[in-house]
């Protein structure tokens, strides 16, 4: 009689198959060239939102023209340059692509990761794409707004929307836990560039220039996030949804402390040397 086992794939095996294939598609998917160029160029936006973003909280620091130290300054500002708007439509378009690029990552796994330790790891890998995917699908929706003409700010909206939670305790204990969750992302920003973990993005063996920037960048933008988280808490703990205003409320915060232009000239300089990180992560990003 025929042994019908030897036809049979082991379960592990047929699992790593199928793990390997979710990878490659990805993979394929990641590397078209005409896709991971716009994808690519999505890092180059973003770098120059967050030199702007650094400029304006450095030009507030020395009492310069006022603006909106955020997202939606840095894109009002470069709506007001020569050929900023075209910037902003490449944006809208680079920004989908790298959300799209996450979402498949987040469906799929990782082509450039694809051993992860444990099916745990891997599932935070997805986690964590899928996250980045949905603040990429919200740059894309912002960077389209002032594209068009009808950006709004994000710290109102945001002080908009914490003062739609308050109205019920319901609502403000959501207000805290995304305050903590956005603490803690904060948190993971400050790790990888305190541990250097964003090398392991990265193709090749990078500089010590490379390293610096990520190191810096990176804790800096951290920093810059917890301190956002912590304002939300605030706004929720007293009741002051004007609190929460993003990160123009939490550099402005700073700025109004003992010494506030020194660590908001420091603050500036963190944002920016994240911004020079991200030409380098749209150069050696693994795709």
């Amino acid at each position: 009689m025929p042994d019908t086992n030897t036809s049979r794939v082991p379960a592990a095996e047929s699992s790593g198959a199928s793990s390997d294939n979710s990878s490659a598609t990805a993979g394929r998917l990641a590397q078209n060239s005409v896709f991971e160029r716009f994808a690519r160029a999505g890092f180059v936006v973003s770098g120059i939102v967050h030199l702007l973003i650094g400029y304006i909280a450095v030009r507030i620091a020395f009492g310069g023209a006022g603006g909106t130290a955020d997202q939606s300054g840095a894109m009002t500002e470069l709506a007001r340059k020569p050929g900023g708007v075209i910037v902003l439509w490449i944006g809208v378009v680079a920004f989908v692509l790298m959300g799209l690029w996450r979402v498949a990552e987040a469906v799929l796994g990782s082509s450039s990761k694809p051993d992860a330790d444990s099916k745990k790891s891997e599932a935070i890998n997805r986690l964590k794409a899928f996250a980045v995917a949905v603040v990429y699908f919200a740059f894309a929706f912002s960077a389209f707004g002032f594209a068009r003409g009808s950006g709004k700010s994000s710290g109102s909206q945001s002080a908009g929307f914490s003062a739609r939670l308050m109205q019920n305790t319901a609502g403000t204990i959501a207000l805290v836990a995304g305050g903590l969750i956005i603490i803690a992302i904060g948190g993971y920003h400050i790790y990888k560039g305190g541990s250097q973990n964003f090398l392991k993005d990265l193709k090749g063996t990078p500089g010590d220039t490379v390293r610096m920037l990520g190191t810096v960048g990176y804790i800096a933008k951290g920093l810059a996030i917890a301190a956002v988280g912590a304002l939300v808490i605030l706004a929720a703990s007293q009741s002051r949804p004007d609190k929460a205003t993003g990160l123009d409320g939490a550099l402005k915060t700073l700025g109004a402390q003992p010494y506030g232009m020194i660590l908001l000239v420091i603050a500036g300089l963190g944002i920016i040397t994240y911004g020079l990180y991200s030409f380098v992560m749209a150069r050696y990003t693994k795709m």
